[in-house]
Formats: structure tokens, C-alpha cells, sequence
């Protein structure tokens, strides 16, 4: 679900972020197995609570996607509702992508809050390198300003790190972000990537971190406060589930 990746053609100017909650991404097309591996996953964290982009979400994220802002940082243009609903679609059957919705855990677990109502970003894994499929890029999308430089990004760019290390055999992470975009390249700094080029023509920075056995020690205890749940169980009513 996000972003200038979602959107943008192949080699088309990333987006910029905001206080290192956005940002944008190209990559390229695979032929391999679809990505539904997380269809039924739900990770929930402290702060945060990742579920998988579903049809739901669309007129929300079609909401955000409206904003002036949201279109710059994420170097896109608007699509029309049912265009959203076309690359949720395309999303969900995608070989090369895995994405998550970024619920506020608080709300949705609390409250027993709607997701569209908890909604606060999305976060996604692309396989970028057809001759290495160790390697993911990371995307990270807070689209509610409210949210922003609070730490939720943050959390979700952990969790989602964290399930492609364990899930998708990923052991590489790559993250492109604009070079005046420093609030990004500090939280990810923050998170042991280092910069390994700068693009002065599509004025990007690539971030990269090698998963050691002592990054994936230190990623396990970030996450080690996440727990996996089935999405379809958590969405159906208890008495359902006990016939």
C-alpha cells in the first residue's frame, strides 16, 4: 500500500519524508511465488499493530492518498477510488511486495476500534534484486501528521524487519530516502544502517544493514514484545469460532 513505489514509475524522483515517517521507494517487477504469506497475519506491538492491506483499508488510505502533502512526499499522483481498489488488489497478489497496515495498538485493542478507524500508516518489504531474493527494501509510510516523531514509524520499521528476517529469509535491508530528508536517515541510522551511496541525480540517499548474528540478536530483542496472531480469528466474532 504505499507510496511513491506504489505509484511512481520505475526510476521516478522518491519522496521526501517528514520527521522520519516517510519514505519513498522504486523497485522493480519479479516472477516468483505471490507474497500472501502475511494475508493472515496480525503482529502487535507496543505502539503499534501490523495487519495485512485489505479492501477495507482502501477508502481510508484513498483519503490520505487526497492530501497535497502525502501526494509530494510520496512522489505521486491521486488515483480515483476504484484505481485504489485496483492496487490494493495488485498488491495483495504481488510477487515482489509485502505490505502491512500500521494500526494504533492502543485504539484498536482498547477500544475495539474499527482498523479504518486506528489507521495510521503502512509499512512494506520489496524484493528489488531479481538475482538476490536475501535482499528487501524497506519502506515506511506515517500518514497521520498526528503520529509522526512519536515512534511509531519506528516500531513498525522493526516489526516488519524483524518478520522478513524470519518469514521471508531476507538478511539484507536497503532503504532510499531523500538526501534532505535527515529526520529519516537519522532513524535509521538509529536502527544501524548505514549510508552506503548517494544519488545526485534523484538526490537519494540508499541506507543498508547486513543482518550479523549480532544485528539479528539485537533486532530479536527489539521485537521480542510482538506477538503473531491469525487476522480472520481476531475479525470474527467469539461465538463464531466456538461452533
Amino acid at each position: 500500500a504505499s507510496s511513491g513505489s506504489q505509484r511512481a514509475p520505475e526510476g521516478a524522483i522518491p519522496s521526501l519524508g517528514h520527521a522520519g515517517d516517510i519514505i519513498g521507494v522504486s523497485h522493480l517487477s519479479l516472477s516468483a511465488e505471490a507474497m500472501k504469506i502475511n494475508q493472515n497475519t496480525v503482529l502487535q506491538g507496543q505502539k503499534v499493530t501490523l495487519v495485512p492491506y485489505t479492501s477495507a483499508h482502501v477508502p481510508r488510505y484513498h483519503e490520505w492518498m487526497q492530501s497535497e502533502e502525502l501526494q509530494r512526499l510520496t512522489a505521486s499522483e491521486p488515483l480515483s477510488l476504484e484505481q485504489e481498489y485496483e492496487m490494493q488488489r495488485s498488491w495483495r497478489d504481488d510477487a515482489d511486495k509485502c505490505t502491512f497496515i500500521v494500526l494504533d495498538t492502543e485504539r484498536w485493542s482498547g477500544q475495539a476500534c474499527a482498523d479504518e478507524d486506528c489507521m495510521v500508516g503502512d509499512v512494506n518489504l520489496f524484493l528489488t534484486d531479481t538475482e538476490d531474493p536475501t535482499l528487501g527494501e524497506i519502506e515506511i509510510m506515517i500518514a497521520e501528521p498526528s503520529y509522526r516523531g512519536r515512534g511509531f514509524g519506528k516500531e513498525a520499521t522493526l516489526m516488519m524487519m524483524s518478520y522478513g528476517k524470519r518469514n521471508l529469509g531476507i538478511t539484507k535491508f536497503e532503504a532510499k530516502i531523500g538526501q534532505e530528508n535527515e529526520a529519516s536517515i537519522c532513524m535509521f541510522k538509529k536502527l544501524h544502517f548505514n549510508e552506503v551511496a548517494v544519488n545526485s541525480i534523484f538526490q537519494e540517499v540508499t541506507l543498508r544493514l547486513d543482518v550479523s548474528d549480532q544485528e539479528r540478536r539485537w533486532l530479536l530483542e527489539q521485537t521480542n514484545h510482538v506477538k503473531e496472531k491469525s487476522y480472520v480469528e481476531l475479525k470474527l466474532p467469539a461465538e463464531v469460532l466456538e461452533t
